[in-house]
């Protein structure tokens, strides 16, 4: 049983202390309600409510080609759907059905653009709950979220920790540190130093499309591995039949068009063809706002009213959001006394890799939501005598749904 919908939360304030009229909530779900079973998944940066494969999808859904977790989630797969109620609802301020900057204003019928209060992960995971009440869902059997939806994990422990029975955070951390912030920050200036982009109001004319593939391009070094890039495109020219086209100076066509530049500029064509470049603007700000401690003395003190069991999952190869940051936060979790498992993989995917290894990825989360952390695919740095790695040397895998 599978369902595509959108449902209209009426009115909805923010955070900031901003309100909108009318916020409607784009849904996928998946299984059969049973009354204890629900599992919310919460994406990632770019991703959308077509969390799982569906058979009504015609082979694209929301802009995707294909569903961005669809090897983790789907019957008979880690996240079984044949056994657990699978809800993923497209955060707000997102451009896959969700209200965001790009959707039209009830009161001026025009396009919000950057009139589109602040969002924060706080507001998704407010909306979020307010969607599980209108689909009858109260207590929930697992979150479980990737990357900023490995936040938004995070912010439901602090925001409901009553509501979480079980709660899978992969691939993320309390907050981003000064390097990733800066890195989103040359993103969004690359976004509004774009000659179309208009104050955000660009809607009806040229997009900012420049600026937006410049951003993409930078958020796709930073799901990359340094040794990753290396083994996957060296210094090698793309070839004959990758042509670049209009290159930045004459002087520049004396030079090898690398494989490394042919796919950047590659992924960037793809989405700008699928994403809005205001939304990008107000997801990478929700991201870079978030803090677990904000409005607590400590990490710990913010995760100590959960009393449920809490999977932190990590990749060695991350730079992004590395395997000490998630150890850092699994230290928090001990200190509070929740009962927490901190579980690293091994890999050289870089960030990507919660995306492209599903053989990693999938038994662990399969063995929380059915014994919790007492399965035996899941492993604790605090019962390991080995240090956690910063870096592992396995072949690179690329993803088109980075994020």
């Amino acid at each position: 049983m599978t369902t595509k919908d959108t449902t209209d939360l009426g009115e909805f304030q923010f955070l900031s202390g901003e309100t909108i009229p009318s916020l409607e909530v784009a849904y996928e779900t998946y299984g059969e309600f049973t009354g204890d079973n629900a599992v919310l998944v919460c994406h990632a940066l770019t991703g959308s409510s077509h969390v799982a494969r569906r058979p009504d999808s015609g082979g694209d859904t929301a802009g995707q080609a294909r569903a961005w977790w669809g090897d983790v989630v789907g019957p008979g797969k880690a996240i079984d759907t044949s056994e657990y109620f699978v809800v993923c609802a497209n955060a707000p301020g997102s451009c896959y059905g969700t209200t965001g900057p790009a959707s039209e204003n009830p009161e001026t019928g025009e396009p919000y653009g950057t009139d589109f209060p602040p969002v924060t992960v706080g507001d998704w995971t407010r909306a979020q709950r307010q969607l599980l009440d209108e689909l009858g869902v109260g207590r929930l059997h697992a979150v479980v979220g990737g990357s900023v939806g490995g936040m938004n994990v995070l912010d439901w422990l602090r925001r409901y920790p009553d509501d979480v029975e079980r709660a899978g955070a992969v691939a993320t951390a309390a907050r981003l540190d000064p390097q990733c912030l800066a890195l989103d920050t040359v993103a969004r200036r690359a976004i509004t130093s774009d000659p179309n982009w208009n104050g955000g109001h660009y809607y009806g004319g040229p997009e900012p499309t420049d600026g937006l593939a410049r951003a993409r391009q930078i958020g796709h070094i930073m799901y990359l591995s340094k040794p990753s890039m290396a083994r996957k495109f060296g210094r090698r020219s793309a070839g004959r039949e990758a042509v670049r086209e209009e290159p930045p100076d004459p002087a520049a066509a004396f030079f090898p068009y690398r494989e490394v530049e042919s796919y950047l500029d590659y992924q960037a064509d793809k989405f700008v063809d699928r994403f809005d470049a205001n939304s990008y603007l107000y997801m990478t700000r929700a991201m870079d706002d978030f803090d677990l401690s904000a409005g607590y003395e400590s990490d710990a003190d913010a995760l100590a009213a959960f009393e449920g069991e809490l999977l932190v999952l990590s990749f060695t190869g991350d730079w992004h959001f590395t395997a000490e940051q998630a150890e850092a936060l699994a230290e928090a979790a001990r200190e509070a006394d929740v009962d927490v498992a901190h579980h690293v993989v091994e890999s050289d995917h870089g960030h990507d890799a919660f995306l492209v290894e599903p053989e990693k990825v999938g038994p662990p989360l399969s063995d929380l939501l059915e014994t919790g952390l007492s399965g035996r695919a899941i492993t604790d740095t605090d019962a390991a005598d080995e240090p956690v790695e910063s870096e592992s040397f396995a072949p690179v895998h690329t993803s088109l749904f980075s994020e």
